[in-house]
């Protein structure tokens, strides 16, 4: 970051559809960049992702959101651009010429899928979160912690580790956690937005897919695979918007006999949003990539067109196969 020309205009994305890490990692490194703006030379700093512009709940309180501008009003030509937590450059939409074209363009990421798409690339697949190289990148330009900055890279550590459930939960991510948390931050109020309120409406939509979901117990190898749906049909019936059942395939994960979980979801006709899941057995990121997505080894996605049937068929064509032959199997 050192080195800009003076009054550098400096513009920061994650990608289309943000989730906690995405936006608590952008959100964490603008503040702790608009600490140092000045000796840096930045005369202008700007956060944005793919249009639309929607901050979902838990998200919309996220300190740091006055920063963010609408994809058409971003700069169409900044000194440098970093992004947070893309895996693929496809997930820029139409911010991706923005990065080729900046004389700096700094990757920020931990997917293991990521090629690679920026000129500096700060991608470590070990770390829990981005939020995790967002703190390494701001000790390093000597930015000091405060609690705005704290409750960004928290959210983003939290919601990307499950609430610190999941593998990726490191000593070293406790020992982030105890320096952001030693800032003074909320830390029950910020864990009950995450992870403990949602609407009435979500849970009725919730309990809608958890009745559709289906066990294919012979599936993903013998070791199983659960998978539901939603339609736009159902979001409308309930009022809610695609955001509202992010967390859902936290809960289709749990199922005892399936190692990999799968939720689509719809994002317009025709077009879904597919998140998968595995306890360990299966790397879905291979899934993921080979249909045009990304992710980790046992958390990724991709977008996809069609059928329902068309998505579900198109991920058990790329898991193991079946242990046995069988036309059996499904609850």
């Amino acid at each position: 970051m050192r080195g800009l020309p003076s009054g550098a205009r400096v513009l920061l994305a994650c990608h289309v559809n943000p989730d906690g890490d995405a936006l608590g990692s952008m959100l964490g490194f603008a503040l702790g960049l608009r600490r140092v703006a000045g000796k840096l030379g930045i005369g202008h700093l700007a956060a944005t992702f793919p249009s639309p512009m929607r901050l979902p709940a838990p998200f919309d309180t996220l300190p740091g959101a006055g920063l963010l501008v609408a994809e058409e009003d971003a700069d169409p030509a900044p000194d440098a651009m970093l992004v947070f937590d893309v895996a693929s450059i496809e997930r820029l939409g139409g911010l991706a010429d923005r990065l080729r074209a900046a004389p700096v363009g700094i990757v920020l990421d931990h997917h293991a899928s990521n090629p690679g798409f920026g000129r500096i690339n700060l991608v470590d697949p070990s770390a829990a979160a981005t939020s995790v190289l967002s703190d390494g990148l701001l000790r390093r330009l000597d930015v000091p912690l405060d609690p705005e900055i704290a409750e960004c890279l928290y959210v983003a550590l939290a919601t990307d580790t499950g609430s610190f459930k999941f593998a990726s939960t490191t000593p070293a991510v406790h020992e982030l956690a105890a320096r952001l948390i030693a800032t003074g931050i909320p830390v029950g109020e910020i864990s009950r937005r995450l992870f403990d309120t949602r609407p009435i409406g979500a849970l009725r939509l919730f309990g809608v897919a958890l009745a559709r979901t289906v066990l294919e117990r012979e599936g993903a190898g013998g070791l199983g695979f659960a998978w539901t749906y939603l339609t736009l049909a159902d979001l409308a019936a309930h009022d809610q918007p695609p955001s509202a059942v992010e967390a859902l395939i936290d809960t289709v994960r749990s199922v005892a006999e399936a190692d990999v979980a799968c939720v689509v979801k719809p994002v317009r006709a025709g077009e879904w949003s597919v998140s998968l899941r595995s306890k360990g057995a299966v790397d879905v990121s291979a899934v993921a990539v080979a249909l045009g997505g990304g992710g980790h080894r046992f958390a990724a996605g991709f977008s996809a067109g069609g059928t329902v049937a068309d998505v579900i068929a198109a991920i058990r064509a790329l898991l193991p196969a079946p242990a046995r032959a069988s036309g059996a199997g499904q609850d």
